[in-house]
């Protein structure tokens, strides 16, 4: 058993130890409630019913019962706590064992069928890279996931991140911390409202409301205290109350104003700030991390102090809604000065929100290439050369496939090579090397671990052409589809980086006297162009093509064996062109007679 599911393990144990803890807890206040009320029962009899004890004797149960309310609840949230606790661990276990498909955010709001290699290296949707590595609560974190997945960074860049990814791995109090923080919220949550909030222009309040909100509620405390006090007559209360009626009247509109879009977010504020502080709180080493801990401060101050102050606003406001002192509310025109208050928050600390949601949202993303990183120790952090193209590794195998089931093979794209021409038959496992390349690229230039004994690669743009599909409500067929795919892996070898083209059965929805020529120009103009790739095929004459491109081309195959009636396949790539063809076979298995 690894270590990674050794630790899980013993942390849900005893979350669930936990939660059977605050259930006999639970247990025990029922019954204590149950004893509770039977006592106040029999204490009213002999208060009110015998005459024999004291009308004081009535606290005793009344305490009784408030300190079992103040005990339950604290019951209850132990229970909640326990409950997020077994299904965090519950969920990372899933993933060690191969059954995390569907259990997930599958990130299908980031799918883009015009993306270069998104849908065919099987980003998002179920069972998708997305959905293994995202452990983000948050919409940013989603984002800024998604955004490194489909957008491959500078060498420099994912070498930083490696090293936040590296020192963040075997922190798993602070991941799950996070983690059970804002669990109670669906994951995905959209704080970008306060973005909007933070940045709005500011509230324009003419110098007469400023002046009427503070001389009202003084004349309005001096009118009642001479009412109650000094048999003072009631009129000149009455007249400061009109006043503010009229204050409220005209005023209003700008006070909601404040005062509405703040009031709807005080649970994401809340949120936000319990995750702000317990990031605040952890001692970083390396740059990255450093550097996402000092954007949060603002004059010295901690964001999680300066959302507190505003929740605190809030909570002041809100107390206005108290029915005793809501008389008291009215005649000090408590809206308007915690308008006034919030609004004074807001010119200072508003445009810092957008700064903290980014951190936030990238401190998300480097945990869960973290948490990824700690349950897979056995891969790798790839080496990434500042001098391209190039793309070396050994023993690649596929991050989606369970790791038992995943066959591993090597390749090695630099110079003089650049093309791998591979032929083979039907389910050899040419499509899946491919998306094992792809994938991999993908996570290496998003700062996480590979699954590999060693890779080494430059930085490159990724095209790739696995899934293309026909599209009945586009009027376009499959070759369209494909061939507008290929104009854009063009456009990205024309890019700034190197091109890792991926191309699976290269043109093959036309006649072969145009696949051979088209694929031939084709490839040529991406190697001219410094690309650097592989591409599958079923038609043999494209394998001439490599032979002519050598040593710039080369060519390897997967093959099949019938046994005993039985195709088997062993999935390793070998050098050269494939022998022969499994079709034939496969349509007699079916029950085709040809």
């Amino acid at each position: 058993m690894s270590v990674p599911h050794e630790e899980y393990g013993r942390r849900l144990a005893g979350y669930r130890e936990m939660e059977a803890r605050q259930v006999r807890r639970e247990a025990v206040v029922g019954n204590g409630r149950v004893i509770v009320f039977v006592s106040g029962g029999v204490l009213l009899y002999l208060v009110f019913g015998a005459w024999l004890l004291n009308a004081l004797w009535l606290a005793v149960p009344l305490v009784a019962f408030i300190v079992l309310v103040l005990f339950h609840e604290t019951v209850r949230r132990g229970q909640r706590q326990a409950q997020r606790g077994i299904a965090y661990y519950q969920r990372a276990l899933a993933r060690l064992d191969g059954q995390w498909a569907g259990t997930g955010q599958s990130g299908d709001r980031f799918r883009d069928d015009a993306h270069p290699y998104a849908a065919d290296l099987d980003l998002f949707g179920k069972g998708s890279l997305f959905e293994l590595l995202s452990t983000a609560r948050l919409r940013t974190g989603e984002d800024t996931l998604a955004a490194w997945l489909m957008a491959p960074a500078p060498a420099e860049e994912v070498r930083a991140r490696q090293a936040a990814v590296a020192e963040l791995a075997p922190r798993l109090d602070l991941r799950e911390g996070l983690a059970l923080r804002a669990a109670g919220v669906p994951p995905g949550v959209d704080l970008d409202g306060l973005i909007h909030w933070g940045t709005a222009l500011p509230l324009s309040v003419p110098p007469w409301m400023r002046i009427a909100a503070t001389v009202l509620p003084i004349l309005a405390i001096l009118t009642t205290l001479a009412w109650l006090f000094a048999d003072a007559p009631a009129t000149p209360l009455l007249i400061v109350i009109v006043v503010e009626i009229l204050f409220y009247f005209w005023a209003g509109r700008r006070i909601k104003g404040v005062l509405d879009p703040v009031e709807r977010r005080v649970h994401d504020l809340s949120l936000f700030a319990s995750i702000l502080a317990r990031v605040e709180h952890e001692p970083f080493t390396s740059p990255r991390l450093v550097a996402l801990e000092k954007s949060l401060y603002t004059d010295g101050m901690p964001p999680s102090h300066q959302i507190s102050a505003l929740v605190r606003l809030i909570d002041l406001l809100n107390s206005q809604k108290n029915q005793l002192f809501a008389p008291i509310a009215f005649l000090l025109l408590w809206p308007a000065h915690m308008a006034f208050a919030i609004e004074k928050w807001r010119a200072v600390s508003g445009a810092a929100i957008a700064r903290w949601l980014s951190a936030v949202g990238d401190f998300e993303a480097l945990c869960a290439l973290a948490a990824y990183a700690y349950e897979n120790p056995s891969d790798l952090f790839p080496e990434m050369l500042d001098e391209g193209p190039c793309f070396d590794g050994t023993a690649l195998g596929h991050p989606l496939l369970p790791r038992g089931e995943c066959v591993r093979n090597d390749l090695s794209l630099s110079a003089p090579l650049q093309l791998l021409m591979v032929s083979g038959s039907n389910m050899s496992g040419k499509s899946t090397f491919l998306r094992t390349v792809g994938i991999n690229a993908v996570l290496a230039q998003a700062g996480a671990p590979v699954r590999a004994e060693r890779l080494r690669l430059s930085s490159l743009a990724i095209g790739a052409t696995l899934r293309i599909q026909d599209s009945l409500q586009a009027g376009k067929s499959r070759f369209y589809a494909e061939i507008t795919r290929l104009r854009q892996i063009v456009d990205l070898a024309q890019g700034p980086r190197p091109l890792l083209f991926l191309l699976d059965e290269l043109l093959a929805g036309t006649n072969s006297h145009d696949r051979r020529h088209g694929a031939d120009a084709l490839l040529r103009g991406l190697l001219q162009r410094g690309a650097v790739g592989l591409t599958t095929t079923h038609d043999l004459s494209l394998t001439g093509i490599a032979d002519q491109l050598a040593p710039r081309a080369a060519n390897f195959h997967f093959e099949d064996r019938l046994e005993g009636g039985t195709m088997t396949f062993d999935y390793r790539i070998r050098a050269g062109v494939v022998q022969h063809s499994n079709a034939i076979a496969l349509m007699r298995a079916v029950g085709l007679e040809v």
